[in-house]
Protein backbone atom coordinates (compact mmCIF):
# COMPACT_ATOMS: atom_id res chain seq x y z
CA UNK A 1 0.00 0.00 0.00
CA UNK A 2 1.30 3.43 -0.95
CA UNK A 3 1.91 5.73 2.03
CA UNK A 4 -0.66 8.51 2.17
CA UNK A 5 0.09 12.21 2.23
CA UNK A 6 -1.38 14.06 5.22
CA UNK A 7 -2.90 17.47 4.52
CA UNK A 8 -3.55 19.72 7.52
CA UNK A 9 -6.20 22.46 7.57
CA UNK A 10 -7.93 20.96 4.55
CA UNK A 11 -10.94 22.94 3.29
CA UNK A 12 -12.54 19.64 2.24
CA UNK A 13 -12.15 18.17 5.73
CA UNK A 14 -13.50 21.40 7.20
CA UNK A 15 -16.70 20.98 5.17
CA UNK A 16 -16.98 17.39 6.40
CA UNK A 17 -16.34 18.52 9.99
CA UNK A 18 -19.12 21.10 9.76
CA UNK A 19 -21.52 18.58 8.15
CA UNK A 20 -20.80 16.03 10.88
CA UNK A 21 -20.81 18.59 13.69
CA UNK A 22 -17.47 17.21 14.85
CA UNK A 23 -14.60 19.01 16.58
CA UNK A 24 -12.04 17.31 14.36
CA UNK A 25 -12.14 15.23 11.20
CA UNK A 26 -9.84 13.15 9.08
CA UNK A 27 -11.09 12.13 5.67
CA UNK A 28 -9.44 10.17 2.91
CA UNK A 29 -9.45 10.97 -0.78
CA UNK A 30 -7.30 8.51 -2.66
CA UNK A 31 -3.86 8.50 -1.03
CA UNK A 32 -4.39 11.72 0.89
CA UNK A 33 -5.63 12.06 4.46
CA UNK A 34 -7.24 15.48 4.89
CA UNK A 35 -7.38 16.90 8.43
CA UNK A 36 -9.46 19.66 9.99
CA UNK A 37 -9.52 20.65 13.64
CA UNK A 38 -6.53 18.43 14.39
CA UNK A 39 -2.81 18.59 13.67
CA UNK A 40 -0.82 15.89 11.97
CA UNK A 41 0.90 15.12 15.27
CA UNK A 42 -2.40 14.80 17.16
CA UNK A 43 -3.80 12.53 14.46
CA UNK A 44 -0.72 10.30 14.43
CA UNK A 45 -0.83 9.92 18.25
CA UNK A 46 -4.11 7.98 17.97
CA UNK A 47 -3.32 4.62 16.34
CA UNK A 48 -7.01 3.66 16.32
CA UNK A 49 -7.77 6.72 14.20
CA UNK A 50 -4.78 6.12 11.93
CA UNK A 51 -5.83 2.49 11.40
CA UNK A 52 -9.38 3.66 10.61
CA UNK A 53 -8.17 6.10 7.95
CA UNK A 54 -5.67 3.61 6.53
CA UNK A 55 -8.59 1.23 5.96
CA UNK A 56 -10.19 3.96 3.84
CA UNK A 57 -6.92 4.26 1.88
CA UNK A 58 -7.10 0.49 1.29
CA UNK A 59 -10.74 0.81 0.20
CA UNK A 60 -9.78 3.51 -2.30
CA UNK A 61 -7.09 1.21 -3.67
CA UNK A 62 -9.57 -1.66 -3.96
CA UNK A 63 -12.45 0.21 -5.59
CA UNK A 64 -10.69 3.10 -7.31
CA UNK A 65 -11.41 6.77 -6.79
CA UNK A 66 -14.85 6.97 -8.36
CA UNK A 67 -15.86 3.44 -7.37
CA UNK A 68 -15.17 4.25 -3.73
CA UNK A 69 -16.91 7.64 -3.81
CA UNK A 70 -19.99 6.21 -5.53
CA UNK A 71 -20.34 3.35 -3.05
CA UNK A 72 -19.70 5.71 -0.12
CA UNK A 73 -22.38 8.19 -1.20
CA UNK A 74 -24.91 5.43 -1.94
CA UNK A 75 -24.16 3.92 1.47
CA UNK A 76 -24.67 7.30 3.15
CA UNK A 77 -28.01 7.78 1.38
CA UNK A 78 -29.20 4.28 2.31
CA UNK A 79 -27.89 3.85 5.84
CA UNK A 80 -26.80 7.23 7.21
CA UNK A 81 -23.19 8.17 7.88
CA UNK A 82 -22.52 5.93 10.88
CA UNK A 83 -23.74 2.78 9.12
CA UNK A 84 -22.06 3.24 5.74
CA UNK A 85 -20.47 -0.18 5.08
CA UNK A 86 -17.09 1.49 4.46
CA UNK A 87 -17.34 3.26 7.85
CA UNK A 88 -18.33 0.05 9.64
CA UNK A 89 -15.32 -1.73 8.09
CA UNK A 90 -13.02 1.18 8.99
CA UNK A 91 -14.16 1.16 12.64
CA UNK A 92 -13.51 -2.60 12.74
CA UNK A 93 -10.06 -2.06 11.20
CA UNK A 94 -9.35 0.65 13.77
CA UNK A 95 -9.94 -1.82 16.59
CA UNK A 96 -8.18 -4.70 14.85
CA UNK A 97 -5.13 -2.86 13.48
CA UNK A 98 -4.37 -0.12 16.03
CA UNK A 99 -1.30 -1.98 17.32
CA UNK A 100 0.19 -1.87 13.82
CA UNK A 101 0.23 1.94 14.03
CA UNK A 102 1.11 2.34 17.71
CA UNK A 103 4.87 2.56 16.98
CA UNK A 104 5.65 0.53 20.07
CA UNK A 105 3.81 2.90 22.39
CA UNK A 106 0.92 1.86 24.63
CA UNK A 107 -2.50 2.24 23.07
CA UNK A 108 -4.44 5.31 24.23
CA UNK A 109 -7.27 4.92 26.71
CA UNK A 110 -10.88 5.34 25.60
CA UNK A 111 -10.82 8.92 26.87
CA UNK A 112 -7.71 9.74 24.83
CA UNK A 113 -9.09 8.39 21.55
CA UNK A 114 -10.71 10.48 18.85
CA UNK A 115 -14.52 10.19 19.12
CA UNK A 116 -16.32 8.76 16.10
CA UNK A 117 -18.86 11.20 14.63
CA UNK A 118 -22.39 9.79 14.68
CA UNK A 119 -24.25 12.15 12.36
CA UNK A 120 -27.73 11.03 11.35
CA UNK A 121 -27.63 12.46 7.83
Amino acid sequence: MKSPRIIENSPLARIARLKLGAGSVAMVLGHRIHLSGVTREQFLRDPYWVAHEMEHVRQFEQYGYFGFLWRYLVGWARYGYYNIPFEVAAREAGERDALLYARGLPLPSAEERHPTPKANS
